[in-house]
């Protein structure tokens, strides 16, 4: 029998079992303005983390629709550092968790400690659109976190085709053109030419299936969104003294 020493035995040591530890997401206050892709959003923001902020979206398809997105303007998916990939990811369970108790609970009479995707409350459809091609309109990655609450919003079960098919095709379809939205807004806020040049052509949406007919869903006001943002912000801080307390 051959015997490894040194290094080599080192090396070839079978692996011992990983110990797992709990990760926190750590929230921030922002410093600087924030853009999702070229557009300023700070106001919309509601939660900032190391690498990820979340803001209220302007063309909500549902309530609570709101976008997860990386600090750094990635485009890709695979642009993403692990670091920035876990933080991400733990943003959009941050953002679950805090829509759960604000959406779920007020429909459910619950206590808050119950507050949990996982809850009897209602659901989640967690979208990522990773290139143009895929329906992407703003090329800056972001994820969207839309709750389905119970008798309400949900998906019916057992149609051929109910919400949850209708939600996807809106998000490829002009009611989900969010890019095209925020243009919009920077053209209303702008002489239009000026826009162009520095914006370049009005985004297109794209990557769905045929569009489906909605009533028409026009830009929410500015204070509609800060308030709405300001709502979100106030239920993780009363998440975050609960979980310090």
């Amino acid at each position: 029998m051959i015997r490894l020493k040194g290094e080599l035995a080192r090396r070839l040591k079978p692996p011992t079992a990983i110990k797992q530890t709990q990760v926190r997401l750590k929230m921030t206050s922002p410093q600087n303005p924030i853009h999702f892709g070229p557009y300023e959003v700070t106001k919309q923001v509601f939660l900032t983390t190391a690498h990820t902020f979340a803001l209220v979206n302007l063309k909500p398809l549902l309530p609570g629709h709101v976008l997860v997105c990386t600090s750094r303007p990635h485009k890709r998916l695979t642009d993403l550092s692990p670091p920035e990939l876990t933080d991400l990811m733990l943003a959009v369970q941050r953002v679950q968790r805090m829509l759960a108790r604000h959406y779920f609970l007020s429909s459910a009479s619950s206590s808050p400690a119950a507050a949990d995707p996982t809850s009897a409350g209602g659901s989640f459809n967690i979208a990522l659109q990773d290139g143009a091609e895929a329906g992407q309109t703003v090329p800056h990655v972001h994820v969207h976190v839309i709750p389905r609450i119970r008798g309400s919003t949900e998906r019916q079960q057992g149609a051929a085709e109910g919400p949850g098919d209708e939600l996807y095709e809106g998000m490829a379809g002009e009611d989900g053109n969010v890019g095209g939205a925020l243009w919009d807004r920077e053209v209303v806020a702008a002489a239009a030419a000026a826009v162009r040049a520095r914006l370049g052509e009005r985004p297109t949406p794209g990557g769905g299936f045929p569009s489906i007919e909605d009533a028409e869903r026009g830009m929410r006001e500015m204070g509609d969104m800060e308030a709405e943002a300001e709502v979100y912000r106030g239920v993780l801080k009363e998440m975050e003294r609960e979980e310090e307390s």
